[in-house]
Parts: structure tokens; C-alpha cells; sequence
């Protein structure tokens, strides 16, 4: 039998091997991995180049629909593609899933808009808790918890927030948790304005580590009491992972999720570059060895994977002022060349580029063995690298509608070559093609009621 692809003699790398190998492609899954030389109708030669798994990103804001002025789904997902991320979580504030005829309507509406396969992540409100099963059984990928007031988006606490995860446990669901207590950032708000404070330095005061600490704990120890499964979004400080290590060792099963900007950006950023460093939890890195301990607990599992939080928002946008300014900042166009590039410096491996950007999140979201693996019947989707490439961060390169990278004026060692989503050529250096046949990929509890 003649494959449709095959991709000679490249490094196929895992979580925790490489070799050199020839990958066959058939009806768009992996059908051979191996020495063999097999009859194929269109061969790669990918000679000198490593072959990843696609790039598996549950953390993505793409606005649509919404204020697609910030970000739309062909747009953000062109810019997933030529960063060789080929399966995305989404989940927006601006249009939330909150009951099941929101995942319906958003499912309808993204028909023919995705270049990379999605899954499609509901938020927890409040008022519609009792709506979390039937949006579990109708196949949302997980649950989005925030413990403050963001985006527009209630936060919970106390019995909301215990009654939530009981449901969430009680369905055998997963949930990403955004954690800073209400009730500090809400009176330090109220202090910052009172005293017309609205320089730069108010986002380190009102979004501080303390806010950032006391929700963690609170979660994990509700992550425990109910035996809920739990992700804790964009952890900011090795102070958070420690945290988080703690309530692990005592069996709570609680994820660590990783973001580029807390390993790269620095906390007295946001002085001179304001809103343009606006997020939250902000940057907590102030000096090397801030970032270096970061570095150590993705490498030793501590920080189990990574995700962008890519929460766009233009420059026009972000020039609103300190308080005004959306949170968030433009991430999938850079946080698969920041990984590649971190691997050719020796900070981490390729064989952690594969964990925690494919195999870790794709296991964590029951993605696997489907995403997160070059294996027989797999999707073929893979990422081809060259690591003597070089990529410059500069606003004319970026594809997201955002237009500009807090990574900017740097140069990336490492540039995807090829990206391919069931064996078809999506993206090829750094150019992606805009076709649109990602399809939509229900989570773990779909018709399990």
C-alpha cells in the first residue's frame, strides 16, 4: 500500500526519546514510524531537521465571536500554525459558554474558521452551575473557574466555589482555575483609586503575589476537600509552584500551567512599558535567578506544561491607560519558537518541548493518544524543525490582529519549517496557508450521561 505522505530522515523526538526515523502518513493518521522505505505519493526530505508532534496550546482567547478587532478565529489560528501549534483550547470572555445552547451557537458559528483543530472550553458563572453536566455531556473541553472579577467574568468563592468543583468532580470534568482572591484585588482597587493613583506601578500593587497565593490555596485545598481535578492557570513564581507542590504531595491531583511571560518578562517591566505588560497574574521575575527557578521547574515536571494565555489586544487598545487597557497579551505566535529556542540554549530539551507543549496537555485535557504523539493512528499532525534557523520577534512578522509581541527585537534560535494538520501542509515557514479544515474536537464527556 502506497502512504499519502511520508517524511524521511528526520529526528522524531518524544517526551523522552529521539532518533532518526521515516513517518508515513495515510487517511490524514500516522500509519508507520521507522527505518522503512516505503512507497509514498509525496515525500519530505527532512534531513538535518527534528519532527515534533503538533503543538497542543488549552489556553487561547481568540474573541470570536466577539471584538474580533482583537482576534478572530482564522486569524489567531493562522498564527497557531505558523508557530506549529495544530490543537487549541478556546475558550472567550467575550462571548462565554455558560449553557449549552452557547456551545451550540459558537460550534455553528465556527464552521470552515479554524486552521488548527479546537476543542472549546465553558466558563463557571455563578447563576449556572447547575447547567455544568449537560455542558460536560455536550462536550466542552473543560471548565474556566476565576476566583476574582475579570474580563467581565464573576469570580468565585466560598460556597460557589466548593459547589462548583463538588459538580466538577461529581462528572469526572477537569477545570482551569484563574487565582487571585477578590477580596484583595477588590480593596486594593479601592485604595489605589482613592488615592488617584494611575501610574504603571498600580498593576504590581492591585494584582499582587499575596492575591495570587491566598487564591491558590483556597482552591487547592477545595481541590482536595471534593476530589476535583484542577489546573491552575499561568502560574506566575516558583512561590505558586511551591504551593501547588504541597497540596500535590497530599494527593490533591492539581496541575501546574505554564506561560512564556512568567519565565522572560521581567515585574518592573510594566514601569516604562505599562499597559503593554498589562496581565494577570503580572510578571513576579526580577532578576536572573528568578527566571532560572522557573526554568528548573518546567525541566523537573514541577510546572507540568505549557500554555500562551494569547489574550490579544491591539496597540490602539492597549494605549487606553493602566486601568482602562485589557488584560492579556498576544501569545501564540511566539511560545513555540520561545520553546525551540529555549531547547537550543540549553535551558531545556527538545524532549521537553515535546512534553509540555504536546504530550503533557493533550493528556491532561484527554487529547491523547489522539494529539500529543507521533505514533500508528495518531493524528499526523507534525511540526518539522530546523534548529540552525533563526526567527526575529518584529511586528510586521506577527500574525495574530494584534500586531505586536511582548518578545519584540528578539531573535529566536530555531524556525518551524513545516506544519502539518492530519498530513496536509497547513503552514510552511512561517507562512501559513489559511485553508480552514481544523475541526472541532468534543471533550471526554461528550454523550456520557
Amino acid at each position: 500500500m502506497t502512504a499519502d505522505l511520508a517524511i524521511k530522515g528526520g529526528t522524531v523526538v518524544s517526551s523522552d526519546t529521539r532518533a532518526r526515523a521515516n513517518i508515513y502518513v495515510t487517511d490524514g493518521r500516522v500509519a508507520h514510524v521507522g527505518d522503512a522505505d516505503l512507497p509514498a505519493g509525496e515525500t519530505v526530505d527532512a534531513t538535518g531537521l527534528y519532527v515534533l508532534a503538533g503543538l497542543v496550546d488549552t489556553h487561547v482567547h481568540l474573541m470570536d465571536p466577539g471584538d474580533t478587532e482583537r482576534e478572530d478565529f482564522p486569524t489567531g489560528t493562522a498564527a497557531a500554525a505558523a508557530a506549529g501549534v495544530t490543537t487549541i483550547i478556546e475558550h472567550t470572555h467575550s462571548h462565554p459558554l455558560r449553557v449549552v445552547g452557547d456551545l451550540e451557537e459558537k460550534r455553528s458559528h465556527l464552521e470552515g474558521r479554524s486552521n488548527v483543530d479546537f476543542g472549546l472550553a465553558a466558563h463557571v458563572w455563578p447563576d449556572h452551575i447547575d447547567d455544568l453536566p449537560a455542558l460536560w455531556h455536550a462536550g466542552v473541553s473543560f471548565f474556566k473557574i476565576f476566583t476574582c472579577t475579570t474580563h467581565g467574568v464573576p469570580g468565585l468563592a466560598g460556597d460557589d466555589l466548593e459547589r462548583a468543583l463538588t459538580v466538577i468532580a461529581s462528572l469526572g470534568a477537569i477545570c482551569l482555575a484563574h487565582c487571585e482572591d477578590e477580596g484583595m484585588t477588590a480593596a486594593a482597587e479601592e485604595r489605589l483609586r482613592s488615592q488617584g493613583r494611575d501610574d504603571n506601578a498600580v498593576l504590581i500593587e492591585w494584582r499582587s503575589r499575596e492575591a495570587e497565593l491566598s487564591a491558590v490555596e483556597e482552591v487547592c485545598r477545595l481541590t482536595t476537600l471534593t476530589g476535583s481535578r484542577v489546573t491552575i492557570a499561568h502560574v506566575s513564581s516558583p512561590e505558586v509552584a511551591a504551593a501547588i507542590s504541597r497540596h500535590r504531595a497530599r494527593g490533591a491531583d492539581i496541575a501546574a500551567e505554564a506561560c512564556p511571560q512568567y519565565f522572560a518578562l521581567r515585574e518592573d517591566e510594566v514601569l516604562t512599558e505599562g499597559p503593554m505588560r498589562k496581565f494577570t497574574p503580572p510578571a513576579r521575575a526580577r532578576t536572573d535567578a528568578d527566571e532560572e527557578a522557573m526554568w528548573s521547574l518546567l525541566r523537573t515536571g514541577t510546572l507540568g506544561h505549557v500554555s500562551t494565555d494569547h489574550a490579544p489586544s491591539t496597540r490602539r487598545q492597549k494605549r487606553a491607560g493602566i486601568w482602562e487597557a485589557p488584560f492579556g497579551l498576544p501569545g501564540l505566535d511566539t511560545t513555540g519558537p520561545f520553546l525551540i529556542d529555549a531547547a537550543i540554549q540549553g535551558r531545556i530539551t527538545f524532549e521537553d518541548v515535546a512534553r509540555v507543549y504536546s504530550e503533557a496537555p493533550a493528556r491532561r485535557y484527554g487529547l491523547y493518544p489522539r494529539k500529543g504523539q507521533i505514533g500508528v493512528g495518531a493524528d499526523a499532525d507534525l511540526v518539522l524543525v530546523d534548529p540552525d534557523g533563526s526567527w526575529s520577534v518584529v511586528d510586521s512578522d506577527v500574525i495574530s490582529k494584534a500586531g505586536w509581541s511582548p518578545f519584540g527585537g528578539r531573535t529566536l534560535a530555531g524556525r518551524v519549517r513545516a506544519c502539518y494538520l492530519a498530513g496536509q501542509l497547513v503552514a510552511a515557514d512561517r507562512s501559513p496557508f489559511d485553508r480552514r479544515t481544523g475541526r472541532f474536537l468534543p471533550g471526554p464527556g461528550l454523550g456520557s450521561a
